[in-house]
């Protein structure tokens, strides 16, 4: 061990690191070397245990314990706000935001008019107001938490009605009744799954009756033969009963997206303009922020959930407050082209397959031929259509380009792209996609290598076809995602 450890070729690992944490890696390299001897695992005859191999062992194993478990991918499945690789990137000013308050004290509890102990919550009350006429609001770490603590506060104990068409099951199999029973309120289902009408709350009020929620079906759709009271009439029969209104919006949605064709995705400040005494929505999902679950309404609810002593064990830090101030800001400046989410649903398909374009002639130096591909385009209908035969848009990434015998083939496509993290189901947004596809490799082996990648690519596979849709792709990773498919070539 020490032999190693003095060895003049490691004095840079232990510069870089400590001498602790090398020797521990220097161990495990030898114990596990060790190991394979017992178990005769190591070939024999085999590379000699060398001052070279030894040395090559150890630089592995010190950058695999270095290796970050939670790392940047590169996002090129069409699915925007995709929960398992983190939902909302983070606007670069709000970033900066974050960056300022975390290296320095900040005013977090700390009212600098007053000279005394503040509230964290008004960071982020003033711009809602101004956004939503939102009189309070205050912030949890997510909407599920949101959801409950509401519920905990103002029906503890007493019935909670609600349209059985909205018990939903959210991601992670939280489910909205069993959110209400860990809260302490009891749940008065009404009306079917597929109809429920206003008559049927007023039938279920009485005295143990203290909120009647309402539940916006962000991640499914119920179609047909249907009915749902509109949310003027709940709120209506809330005056007339003299019982709070709770609608969990989930999704965040602070801009109307009807040109983009989202037309089920209504924007907060309506719901609160229509006199719902509180909304809960999430943070990281169409309003483009970090996690969080922003709870706004009426200055005497809010005050209440406030006092609430979950609330501390729910609240959120100041980094969460100093990127979600950052990104509510963009808003209120009418600016949300700063907000990655939004920039991607608002692109045109034109403007996608543009850059698809360009990102095919800089893999491979090729030209696209969109003419001659969009007469071949499949249906685009399709959600994620199969392409056609690879031809009519190339790129090649091996020396045998220049004969045109190019092992990797590259080609637009017709698709759609989706919203995710359960906002807007069943609705898309047009787009053109990469298609990638190999000689010999299928893409099941290609999609992997992408994958393994550094950075990682996460892409679809259809119909042996690796699909990559570029309205994911940020635009400082375009270089990386290019190196990436130019690799895909490499035997």
């Amino acid at each position: 061990m020490e032999e190693v450890l003095s060895w003049p070729t490691l004095r840079d690992l232990i510069e870089r690191t400590s001498r602790r944490f090398v020797t521990e890696r220097v161990r495990e390299v030898l114990g596990g070397l060790r190991q394979q001897i017992r178990d005769g695992e190591w070939p024999h005859p085999g590379p000699e245990i060398s001052e070279a191999l030894l040395e090559t062992r150890v630089r592995e194993a010190v950058e695999q314990a270095l290796a970050y478990s939670l790392r940047p991918v590169i996002n090129a499945t069409g699915v925007i706000l995709h929960t398992n690789l983190g939902r909302a990137p983070l606007s670069r000013e709000a970033l900066a935001r974050a960056v300022e308050v975390a290296a320095q004290y900040s005013n977090l509890e700390y009212d600098l008019d007053q000279g005394r102990r503040g509230e964290r919550d008004v960071h982020i009350s003033r711009v809602l107001e101004a956004l939503l006429g939102a009189p309070a609001s205050i912030v949890v770490n997510n909407n599920a938490a949101a959801v409950m603590i509401t519920l905990n506060t103002l029906a503890e104990g007493g019935e909670v009605i609600v349209s059985r068409g909205e018990l939903i099951e959210i991601g992670g199999s939280f489910r909205i009744p069993e959110i209400m029973q860990k809260s302490g309120a009891v749940l008065r289902e009404v009306g079917t799954t597929n109809r429920t009408r206003i008559g049927d709350y007023q039938k279920a009020i009485n005295e143990r009756t203290k909120l009647l929620l309402r539940v916006h079906p962000s991640n499914f759709r119920v179609v047909g033969f249907t009915e749902r009271p509109s949310l003027e009439e709940l709120v209506a029969l809330g005056r007339k009963a003299g019982i709070p209104v709770f609608e969990d919006l989930g999704s965040g949605c602070l801009v109307s997206m009807a040109a983009q064709g989202i037309e089920d995705e209504v924007p907060v400040g309506e719901s609160l303009k229509a006199g719902v005494d509180v909304v809960s929505f999430s943070g990281d999902k169409l309003l483009g922020g970090p996690q969080a679950g922003v709870i706004a309404g009426k200055k005497e609810l809010v005050e209440r959930i406030r006092r609430n002593p979950l609330f501390r064990a729910m609240r959120v830090d100041k980094l969460t407050y100093a990127v979600l101030e950052a990104t509510l800001q963009a808003y209120w400046l009418d600016r949300p082209e700063r907000i990655p989410a939004l920039r991607m649903i608002r692109m045109t398909r034109e403007e996608v397959e543009q850059r698809a374009e360009r990102f095919v002639a800089a893999c491979g130096q090729g030209q696209a031929n969109p003419s001659r591909e969009r007469e071949r385009a499949g249906n685009p209908s399709r959600e994620q259509p199969a392409p056609p035969a690879l031809s009519a848009v190339e790129g090649s990434l091996s020396r045998d380009e220049r004969a045109g015998t190019s092992a990797l083939r590259l080609e637009l496509v017709d698709g759609l792209s989706v919203l995710g993290g359960g906002s807007a189901p069943g609705q898309t947004l047009p787009t053109r996609l990469v298609a990638v596809r190999h000689a010999t490799e299928s893409a099941t082996v290609l999609e992997k290598r992408l994958r393994g990648w550094q950075p990682p690519v996460i892409a679809r596979v259809e119909d042996d076809t690796v699909l990559l849709d570029l309205r994911t792709v940020l635009p400082e990773q375009e270089a990386a995602l290019t190196e990436a498919v130019r690799s895909l070539a490499a035997r």
